[in-house]
């Protein structure tokens, strides 16, 4: 009878204990979270690599062409024809196609701009497009190809070229106050928002799509070196992305070159034709961030900042001439520029 009182006891103690460690178990253990809402962005893929600049130029195509998706097109130039190797991105919308960046010299971009948008109209089962011609800057770079296009005579592709200056961005996206407001363009049922970014160039605009969530940022940001003509309108650019992006999906940052290596704080040197460890294109938003602190801490005096992807690199007084002399400025270096490559092309 003692026994069987102090077993029932004994169990009676250890199923309280058991009891009050279920408890405590349950009062620990953090509610699940709810899942994330799914994305409305539109997906797409970007290439494990690209091609740069050989190692055979013979047999290197003047342009990659890569499908993001149906309606999104990355072109690189070859290292073969240019060593800068820029970026240049076509995009559809219902009525109107928008090509970002025409190139560098020597690019002959034409022939590869045509056949792309035949194969897309085939695809579509349309007979035409138009096609707005845009810049993310006024470098040479990123415009050689502008004349060729103007003179592209395809009634499928009827082109409007939108000189890369700010008077003429105000006006195509609607831009009151220069660097200040937001702009956009509609293509469509596609539309495109156009964030001003001085500082690298005063005529610099960063492009928001708002389908893929891509936000294409061109020489402000990308792997490499990030030459600053300004310092304090670049900081200022780059804080304005910030804040446009702040709440927003986005996907990539995709800018206009590839100089970086795999290899944090590497960077291939200016000139380099073939490079066959580069890093990749897209960038985080996070990387935003990185640079902001760089520029903080240089308190408005200008030093090379290096980080694993980018490095920030301030380079002369800022620009205070009008457009028209830095035209002036852009076409002699330009035929300095031409000279050098006679003397280098392989």
């Amino acid at each position: 009878m003692g026994f069987r009182s102090t077993e029932s006891s004994f169990v009676g103690q250890t199923a309280a204990w058991l009891l009050v460690c279920a408890l405590l178990a349950l009062r620990t253990v953090p509610a699940t979270a709810d899942p994330p809402p799914p994305s409305k962005l539109r997906p797409g893929s970007l290439p494990a690599a690209w091609l740069t600049g050989g190692p055979k130029c013979m047999e290197m195509p003047e342009w990659q062409v890569h499908e993001y998706n149906p309606d999104l097109y990355l072109l690189r130039q070859s290292g073969c024809t240019d060593f800068e190797k820029p970026f240049l991105f076509l995009m559809f919308g219902g009525e109107r196609a928008l090509l970002l960046d025409t190139g560098s010299r020597n690019g002959n971009l034409a022939p590869q701009l045509k056949l792309t948008v035949h194969r897309w109209l085939l695809r579509n089962k349309r007979d035409a497009i138009p096609l707005t011609v845009v810049h993310t800057h006024s470098h040479g770079d990123h415009t050689a190809g502008d004349a060729d296009l103007v003179a592209l005579n395809d009634p499928a592709i009827p082109v409007t070229l939108i000189p890369a200056t700010v008077e003429a961005s105000k006006a195509v996206y609607g831009i009151a106050r220069w660097p200040d407001d937001i702009g956009r363009i509609d293509l469509g049922a596609r539309i495109i928002d156009a964030v001003p970014v001085p500082g690298h160039d005063v005529a610099g605009v960063a492009l928001y799509d708002r389908q893929t969530g891509i936000l294409f940022t061109g020489d402000n940001v990308y792997p490499g070196r990030l030459y600053i003509r300004d310092l304090a309108e670049y900081s200022k650019s780059n804080q304005r992305m910030l804040r446009f992006t702040e709440g927003k999906e986005v996907a990539h940052l995709l800018g206009n070159h590839i100089e970086a290596t795999r290899t944090p704080y590497l960077d291939y040197a200016e000139g380099t034709m073939y490079q066959p460890d580069e890093h990749e294109l897209a960038l985080p938003r996070a990387i935003l961030l990185e640079i902001q602190g760089g520029l903080d801490a240089m308190h408005g005096k200008p030093q090379r900042i290096l980080f694993g992807d980018v490095s920030l690199v301030p380079y002369g007084p800022p620009w205070r001439g009008t457009e028209s002399d830095l035209a002036a400025v852009k076409a002699r270096k330009a035929e300095q520029a031409e000279h050098r490559w006679d003397q280098t092309q392989p």
